[in-house]
């Protein structure tokens, strides 16, 4: 499709100047068949998601991940995701720039030699990626599948450049260059739409994988703060599930990492329903939780309340606003 009929065929929200700015990659290399959703609408896939302490040390933190990957392959957990800054949470400005790394370098081959041995496909949210210059990386979401390759990848949109109160200022942007590309992915447990953490709070990045590319499956690896865990992270999730109506998988770190950084934890799996079917007992403990993931029931509450019949922001409106 050309830039410009896609530009005009985006929700109200998105302007046409914001459009121009983004690029959407859509499947594997095209759009999403009615039969492979269909396909992947058929028995109920075990599912699960992680909760995590990373730490300041990649092979430490790759233990914890092996170990958990192995306890949910043995609980018959078929697709396992991780939140973000699974590999390392550096305790210095900096460092995690100089550990940064392209999608095929050491520490990803790593993951993907796990999720081949395990027969398990992993999201992996948060990692490092090699930027465009030595002073920056990309935070990018990736997602293998269980022969080992990397099915696709999204470089993190909303940067956390905020002052949060009561807490410390971050500024992401410093170090970590935003992505221009929304992803949608085809998969044995439905159309992925892929985001980092942050992007939760742009509800229209969440409309266009619903409404424009068919997501059934709204993937959140986080690392929130303490703070802000507190006061909008099941909230915001719970959103963005009634919202589009799509299974919400969010893994989050948990607890504190450094003397400088604490996560808020709390990793939940939400039905396209907005209830919570899946969380650990303690919200800082590290380990999984796991869900059924029907996508018959994605279906079934899509046709029961048709919003993607009713809304009514796909073209430009009328504006009441005088100049």
């Amino acid at each position: 499709m050309a830039l410009a009929s896609l530009a005009a065929s985006l929700p109200i929200a998105a302007s046409a100047a914001a459009a121009a700015r983004f690029r959407f990659r859509i499947g594997f290399r095209g759009m999403a068949s009615a039969s492979a959703v269909g396909a992947a609408a058929g028995a109920p896939a075990r599912v699960g998601v992680v909760q995590m302490t990373s730490v300041g040390d990649v092979d430490a933190n790759y233990a914890t991940c092996s170990r958990l990957t192995k306890e949910a392959a043995a609980s018959g957990v078929k697709f396992l995701c991780f939140p973000e800054v699974f590999s390392f949470i550096g305790s210095k400005d900096g460092e995690s720039v100089k550990l940064a790394e392209p999608l095929d370098g050491p520490i990803m081959q790593r993951y993907c030699s796990l999720a081949k041995e395990s027969g398990m496909w992993l999201s992996l949210g948060g990692f490092q990626e090699k930027g465009p210059d030595d002073s920056h990386q990309y935070n990018t979401h990736v997602l293998i599948d269980d022969s080992g390759k990397v099915r696709s990848s999204y470089r993190k949109i909303h940067l956390f450049d905020v002052d949060v109160p009561g807490n410390m200022v971050y500024k992401e942007s410093r170090f970590t260059t935003a992505g221009d590309t929304i992803v949608a992915v085809d998969s044995p447990f439905g159309r992925l739409g892929l985001t980092v953490c942050y992007d939760l709070r742009f509800p229209e990045l969440y409309q266009i994988l619903r409404f424009k590319h068919q997501a059934q499956v709204l993937l959140v690896p986080s690392a929130f703060t303490k703070v802000t865990g507190e006061a909008h992270w099941e909230i915001l999730l719970r959103a963005r599930a009634i919202e589009t109506q799509c299974y919400v998988i969010a893994a989050a770190q948990a607890g504190k990492h450094n003397e400088k950084r604490e996560s808020y934890g709390d990793s939940i799996i939400i039905d396209p329903w907005g209830t919570v079917v899946a969380r650990l007992p303690d919200r800082l403990s590290t380990g999984f939780a796991v869900a059924d993931l029907d996508l018959s029931k994605v279906e079934a509450v899509r046709t029961r309340m048709p919003i993607a019949e009713h809304r009514k922001f796909d073209s430009d409106w009328k504006s009441s606003t005088k100049q």
